[in-house]
């Protein structure tokens, strides 16, 4: 049965009906599927609704990735009253939602998996949470995993708070109060929570969600937004519709807002101009209604507004009062993107590569600014090519993630490898670092260990693990230096290891780190790729292409066995001559070609490479397709080197 809306009288003499919550954790801990129980048991969806798990994660990359990109908000009622949840991603790189959700609310759940306990960015949400003096409440999710480990999780959980706030320097009650913050065990996939520690590998004895419920509506406080004051509405966010065009999400903060009203739109560079509300929406469950007024406290969606942006403040035309506005931490991961200038550019490859239509330099710088609009972690920069910008983010991910949107509505363009964003201190170049947690088999130690050694880790801490045959690891490890890691680290563990990654601010300069080992195998002339030539090239490495695939010169169709590049003729045929053959000689045995990623790709990149991205292909190729003048080139090099 469908819940509705609690009534609301016209009174603003204080807001017990609500509570704005956001739920922060590490990527994979349950956030989003504990908000889809929520919904579920809320009444939030009819008796006839399709149901479909993790409702939250909208996007097609989010579904297909299993992670949450952007923060989104619903509103669940509950015995009389409103619960606004903001679902944030627990990926560091996207740092700027996590900041614009918890900038919406008034007390934070945090989520920790029973077995893996707090992990790297565990860290980086908590922090924002503790930084921003929001109240939090413990949830230890997927209690029923065989190796669920409840109470250690909880006192690893204690000691990080402790940690930050010590790091934070937090008030003394602010410390107690963390001491003695609200416990709950769940099972956010059954849909059962309770405050009394289940056994290890057992989901709770509750029947459902309420006790989590009943401890939001006693820990979250009440918004303390001033109902009487003069208007003051903050945007976090932005979104689109087909009929009402630019919609900003706002936290009223102050006094009333009206649909229909005149209001000051205050700005970056601030000017405020008077604008006309001509929608008020109000988010319930997962669609938005029509709305006549919203009150200090809600969270709703404003349209009427065509330019808004992040961090502007909606405000009373005739007393207005902006807001700070919303800042994030500085970018530490840039690459190049621009136009795609290989001799494939808007031609595609054959079969299922289909060309992309948005080929120009000023579609891609369009599509670059827009990002801008409602990414504030994000910056673009002019190089030396007018097609090609400089693109800034808080990690590699979050970069792919903006690529991969591109190439799916039609882009063609070139993507530089990704390199750090340095800074100079004293005189002196610093770059940025990463807190890196591995957890391994003890048989892999040795490997991991090596392979972060080459890349000037610093081993910081070192765990093993009571129940099982893990071991975890803390490094410090120059950003740069895990640039291409992951694959090289999933190959030395066999797929068993996991490694999470957290920005840990910068340092001094470590110096020159190991280049990929490998060599690229590069085609030496355009063409199809033959069976041929793939079976005489077997023994010299990794493939990327197959049979009638189309190459060109200087593009990069495997890796090579040597640490040197090493040019090939891929599309080599095979001589006929009148003699007869056995039909042994002739089947050619082929080995599967290596399809890479878009990730996998931008990590592969040596320096003097880059990846063609379109909408049915990823390649890589050399920055320099011509030989001789990649030969030349290399030699100038050198000889500055020298």
């Amino acid at each position: 049965m469908s819940v509705t809306a609690p009534e609301r009288s016209e009174s603003t003499s204080g807001r017990a009906d609500l509570r704005n919550v956001a739920i922060v954790a590490h990527v994979d801990h349950g956030k989003t599927t504990l908000v889809d129980a929520m919904l579920r048991q809320s009444g939030a969806f009819a008796a006839r609704a399709e149901l479909v798990d993790r409702v939250m994660d909208s996007g097609d990359l989010e579904r297909e990735k299993g992670i949450t990109i952007l923060a989104k908000n619903t509103a669940i009622h509950r015995d009389g009253v409103t619960i606004n949840v903001i679902d944030t991603p627990g990926h560091a790189d996207f740092g700027g939602e996590v900041e614009r959700g918890l900038s919406m609310v008034d007390g934070v759940v945090l989520l920790v998996d029973a077995s893996e306990g707090p992990l790297p960015q565990t860290r980086f949400v908590l922090r924002k949470a503790l930084s921003a003096h929001l109240p939090v409440i413990l949830v230890v999710n997927k209690t029923d995993r065989a190796d669920a480990r409840c109470a250690e999780v909880v006192d690893e959980s204690l000691e990080l708070l402790l940690e930050l706030a010590t790091d934070l320097d937090l008030d003394d009650d602010v410390v107690a109060h963390l001491l003695d913050l609200p416990v709950i065990y769940a099972s956010a996939r059954a849909g059962k929570a309770s405050i009394q520690r289940p056994v290890d590998g057992e989901v709770p004895d509750s029947p459902d969600l309420q006790p989590l419920f009943d401890t939001l509506m006693t820990e979250v406080p009440a918004p303390a937004d001033d109902p009487n004051g003069v208007l003051q509405a903050h945007v976090t966010n932005l979104d689109a519709s087909a009929y009402l065009g630019r919609i900003a999400l706002c936290r009223v903060r102050s006094g009333r807002i009206r649909r229909g009203q005149q209001v000051g739109w205050c700005r970056e560079n601030g000017t405020v101009t008077r604008v006309k509300v001509t929608e008020l929406l109000r988010t319930e469950g997962l669609e938005r209604v029509s709305a006549e007024y919203a009150d200090a406290g809600d969270i709703v969606a404003v349209a009427g507004i065509s330019e808004v942006t992040i961090g502007d403040t909606l405000a009373d035309p005739d007393d207005p009062h902006p807001l700070p506005r919303i800042t994030v931490d500085e970018p530490a991961i840039a690459m190049t993107i621009g136009t795609n200038t290989s001799p494939m550019a808007g031609r595609g490859g054959g079969a299922g590569d289909k060309p992309g239509s948005k080929l120009t330099a000023r579609l891609v710088k369009n599509r670059l600014d827009s990002e801008l609009v409602g990414n504030v972690s994000m910056r673009v920069l002019p190089t030396e090519r007018p097609d090609t910008w400089e693109v800034q983010g808080r990690g590699e991910l979050a970069l792919a993630i903006l690529v991969e949107q591109m190439r799916r509505e039609g882009f063609e363009l070139t993507v530089g490898k990704p390199e750090v964003v340095t800074k100079e201190v004293d005189g002196k170049v610093h770059e940025p670092f990463e807190r890196l947690s591995v957890d391994v088999p003890d048989e892999h130690l040795g490997a991991v260990t090596q392979l972060l050694a080459a890349r000037k880790g610093e081993l910081l801490e070192m765990q093993h693990s009571a129940s099982s045959q893990n071991v975890r690891m803390e490094f410090r490890v120059p950003s740069r230096g895990l640039i291409g890691f992951r694959t090289e680290f999933l190959t030395e563990t066999r797929g068993t290891g996991i490694a999470n990654q957290l920005f840990d601010g910068y340092g001094p300069w470590v110096g020159e780190l190991r280049a990929r080992i490998s060599g690229s195998l590069i085609a030496d002339r355009p063409g199809a790729v033959t069976g041929h030539a793939v079976g005489l090239l077997a023994d010299r490495g990794d493939l990327f292409v197959g049979p009638t695939t189309t190459v060109y010169a200087g593009m990069v169709i495997g890796e090579n066995s040597r640490s040197e590049d090493m040019e090939v003729n891929i599309v080599r045929e095979k001589k006929l001559t009148n003699m007869r053959q056995s039909s042994q000689d002739v089947l050619e045995r082929l080995t599967p070609p290596r399809i890479l990623s878009l990730e996998q790709a931008l990590e592969f990149c040596s320096e003097d490479e880059c990846v063609e991205v379109t909408p049915g292909a990823v390649r890589i190729r050399k920055v320099i397709l011509d030989s001789n003048e990649r030969h030349k080139a290399r030699n100038r090099s050198k000889q500055g080197l020298a």
